[in-house]
């Protein structure tokens, strides 16, 4: 029996003036990348490096995880459509992105930063760029959450939400339990950065982040509706067989800290 729940009938929009809307979602998915940044900020001044790298790498890893989110997208859920009409995968603005494409979108993009700046260990920037990735992600899923999107299962828990936007079946708010876990990881991530400087081993906050991460969206995909139709029939969604790999990588990376020398600050 449902005690109470709660009606979620807040607009996506902000506000708009004329044909400019300004929608919650693209305002916290901007805010990922401007906090991101000031923290990184912090980090690379505690480093001692530059700051001009910092700037660069920002480009990097911004194109990465919209060019990897939308072909993530694109690929992973609805191949056929999309590459029988290439033209749609360009058109970000109509919605469809992705946290695996995402992910690989961005570890790409430190490769290739990587490949450029020959004195920046591409590890050594992987140990610092999840730690405000996860908070990025806490801030986009609050995002889904404004756009009543990426929905849960209807659940008879006391903090159920309606999406009156959808139906008026009460559901397992996923997109708030996903922000608040990501929300946890970021903290969980920063607290070990902290004490484990100077002598932070290579690959220990990286193997955190994808265990922790994919992890609990593995677990927490039970709770959600499936995204397409065609994942219905299958014993674990998308979601779930794209999770695994970054889960088993995660392990890895984990089990060979023990083996890794510290770094030592500069």
């Amino acid at each position: 029996m449902i005690i109470s729940e709660i009606t979620w009938s807040v607009s996506p929009e902000i506000f708009n003036v004329g044909p400019i809307s300004i929608r919650w979602y693209g305002f916290l998915f901007a805010m990922g990348f401007v906090l991101g940044f000031i923290i990184l900020n912090k980090i690379f001044n505690k480093e001692k490096k530059s700051k001009n790298d910092l700037e660069q790498l920002a480009v990097y890893v911004i194109f990465g995880t919209v060019i990897g989110a939308r072909l993530g997208h694109c690929l992973f859920y609805n191949p056929e459509y999309y590459l029988s009409n290439p033209i749609e995968i360009l058109k970000v603005w109509t919605g469809g992105l992705a946290s695996h494409g995402a992910a690989i979108g961005i570890i790409f993009s430190i490769y290739l930063f990587g490949k450029k700046k020959k004195d920046m260990n591409m590890m050594w920037v992987l140990d610092r760029v999840v730690i405000v990735i996860a908070l990025a992600g806490c801030l986009i899923r609050l995002g889904n959450l404004f756009n009543s999107e990426i929905i849960g299962k209807a659940a008879e828990v006391p903090w159920a939400f309606i999406f009156t936007s959808v139906d008026d079946i009460p559901r397992h708010p996923s997109q708030l339990y996903e922000s608040i876990a990501y929300l946890i990881i970021f903290l969980i991530l920063l607290m070990v950065y902290q004490k484990k400087f100077p002598n932070l081993q290579q690959g220990l906050l990286f193997g955190l982040f994808l265990t922790l991460i994919f992890s609990f969206r593995f677990f927490i995909e039970f709770f959600k509706e499936v995204q397409e139709d065609f994942e219905a029939s299958l014993t674990l969604n998308m979601g779930q067989l794209l999770s695994i790999p970054f889960v088993l990588i995660g392990i890895y990376f984990l089990l060979r800290v023990n083996k890794t020398v510290p770094e030592k600050s500069s």
